[in-house]
């Protein structure tokens, strides 16, 4: 027998009689060599599922370092809005998106909407076999140097909305000592003749925002009496003081004297709220009066719903209903001929002293509560329900609808003394201001 072939024949006996673990082990050790792989040199990727648009979108993002990112995001230069609209101008051309006008660039979440459109992929051959017709109004003309399409010129036609600033420093700071640091009292309000009327210690003052004049217009320390509300009727002529010792005081801003002084209450009225010609006035005795200033002072209706002190009151815009904020937690609404509350909410966990209808909405009144709740809290008083709600991490101190957008403000105290203006009704914040070092208690 020749050697060779009797060697072989030997190893593969032997092979055959070791233990399938020894085999197993020989096996992986010969596949592991180098010698003994056979693979491809060729990697084919595959691209069906690929979002180019939204990948090409990714990878400028990540280019960015991060004080560019966070630029970019505000949405409030020039630059920013010009890389929208070129991005935009680049899927009309590559994509075909057929976009005519420029989006907002303020919000990631809009942008990534028009993004989602253009969900199929980049490499798609079709035959187009029926013609669109053009629109010849706007058609490009065929002598046209311009390699863009018809979409893209209406693009770079659509009219450019100026980006919205809202500036961080304030642009009048007015001095105001004595300015008590009470949760519950309401000392600053706004005339629509352009008025500012400001409690300080025992006396009101008036700022002019025309011609920046400061005039005073009562001083109760003769009486040995404070001032604890200030509030503006809506022709702004007249505006109403309530007092330390439960007093309501009528005052002529533009003569400067005092009409009347309403008796009833037997503590400090730290709430005042017009409705026309009638006054309502919450107190620390936990009582609400409603008095008509034309008729005699013993003409009143008595409000009682609140086991604490009443620190909030408005008047709905279509002066049907008021609100009423205590330091019980509740949120009670009256109508104009009832003596006992129409609804009542319990959901807050402080005192309710924020209290805002809106002008744009009926019926939608928006609460805040104290240290212990923080919560913005949003009601439908038609049907009773309670819509929204947002932690807002700080004591809500006061609440203010913008007239002219569906926007709200928002003052605070413990522990950020900040200011926000929320979007409505997403809740977004649409700025935040800072400047205050104590709490911001009144609006």
């Amino acid at each position: 027998m020749d050697q060779e072939y009797e060697r072989r024949l030997l190893r593969q006996i032997n092979y055959q009689n070791l233990p399938k673990k020894s085999r197993m082990t020989k096996s992986l050790g010969a596949a592991s060599s180098p010698v003994s792989v056979k693979s491809g040199d060729r990697f084919i990727p595959t691209r069906a599922g690929s979002n180019w648009s939204i990948n090409f979108h990714y990878a400028n993002e990540n280019c960015r370092s991060p004080t560019q990112n966070h630029k970019a995001k505000d949405g409030s230069s020039d630059s920013s809005k010009d890389a929208v609209a070129y991005a935009a101008l680049l899927r009309n051309e590559l994509l075909g998106a057929g976009i005519e006008t420029v989006p907002e660039p303020h919000t990631d979440d809009r942008r990534h909407e028009v993004l989602a459109q253009d969900s199929y992929s980049l490499f798609r051959y079709t035959v187009h076999t029926k013609r669109v017709p053009c629109d010849r109004g706007n058609e490009v003309s065929p002598f046209s140097l311009s390699p863009l399409s018809n979409k893209s010129h209406k693009l770079l036609r659509s009219p450019r909305k100026p980006a919205r600033k809202i500036s961080k420093i304030p642009f009048k700071v007015l001095d105001a000592p004595e300015l008590q640091d009470d949760f519950y009292l309401n000392l600053v309000d706004w005339s629509a003749g352009n008025l500012l009327s400001v409690g300080l210690g025992a006396c009101v003052y008036l700022w002019s925002a025309c011609t920046s004049q400061v005039t005073r217009l009562c001083d109760l320390s003769v009486d040995g009496d404070s001032v604890t509300s200030v509030c503006w009727n809506e022709r702004g002529s007249l505006v109403a003081v309530g007092t330390h010792k439960g007093y309501v005081q009528i005052w002529d801003a533009a003569g400067g004297r005092k009409l009347t002084c309403l008796e009833g209450h037997s503590a400090r009225v730290g709430a005042l709220a017009w409705n026309g010609e009638q006054l309502s006035s919450g107190s620390r005795d936990r009582v609400i009066l409603q008095r008509d200033v034309r008729t005699p002072p013993c003409a009143e209706r008595r409000l009682q719903g609140h086991r604490q002190e009443v620190c909030g009151l408005k008047w709905s815009p279509d002066h049907q209903h008021l609100a009423s904020g205590g330091n019980d937690n509740k949120l009670l609404v009256w109508n104009s001929s009832s003596l006992v509350p129409v609804q009542q909410y319990s959901d807050h966990l402080a005192a309710v002293k924020a209290i805002a209808w809106s002008p744009h909405q009926h019926g939608l009144l928006a609460s805040g509560g104290g240290t212990a709740d923080r919560c913005l809290r949003f009601w439908n008083t038609l049907t009773g329900q309670a819509l929204q709600s947002t932690d807002t991490g700080s004591q809500v101190c006061n609440l203010a609808w913008s007239k002219h957008a569906n926007e709200l403000v928002s003052t605070h105290g413990y522990s950020q003394n900040q200011i926000l203006v929320w979007k409505y009704p997403s809740l977004t914040q649409v700025a935040k201001l800072t400047g205050h070092s104590y709490r911001v208690l009144y609006l």
